[in-house]
């Protein structure tokens, strides 16, 4: 059992799955950090554990991985298919 308060310095990881192994190694490449700090953000995103030097919290993350994955012509589609759904009946309104 873990004391309040008590600073932990190292955690060992085994068995870690190669996919996952992979995918820390990309987050650090992506990141320019080292693979410590990226397994450490990876943790702190996924518990919700405020970033003290920011002083807040991510309250969703979940859609990061979407930001900037669209090509310009998926984005045009997007916006076609929004300005229909935007278009106002004015039959609806009388």
């Amino acid at each position: 059992m873990l004391q309040e308060g008590v600073d932990m310095k190292a955690i060992t990881l085994r068995n870690l799955p190669p996919e996952l192994a992979r995918t820390i190694r990309q987050k650090a490449e992506e990141q320019g950090t080292s693979i410590n700090k990226a397994v450490i953000k990876l943790l702190a995103e996924g518990t919700g554990v405020r970033d003290k030097k920011k002083g807040k919290k991510r309250l969703h993350n979940d859609l990061d991985a979407l930001a900037g994955a669209w090509t310009k012509e998926e984005a045009v589609e997007f916006d076609k298919a929004l300005a229909a759904q935007r278009t106002i009946d004015p039959d609806l309104w009388k």
